[in-house]
């Protein structure tokens, strides 16, 4: 049996949302996920992040980025 990545479990709908800020609708992560990146970010201060802890970490620290950049992007525009 072939697993999904991470990567290709948090690209689903149930991951993300898109929220009304100032009058911009911005991409940002569900409450879910928001909470599993604190819970690693935690984890990793007391240094207790397995390699694949640190890749899902990384992943997720990817996704963010993104999200700024099109939720610059989108703010740019109006």
């Amino acid at each position: 049996m072939i697993l999904p990545t991470f990567a290709e479990k948090i690209c689903l709908p149930v991951r993300l949302k898109s929220g009304n800020v100032d009058d911009f609708n911005l991409f940002k992560f569900n409450d879910e996920l928001q909470a599993r990146m604190e819970e690693l970010l935690e984890r990793k201060k007391a240094d207790l992040l397995t390699p694949g802890k640190i890749i899902e970490l990384e992943e997720i620290g990817e996704l963010d980025r993104i999200f700024t950049h099109i939720n610059a992007i989108l703010i740019a525009q109006k």
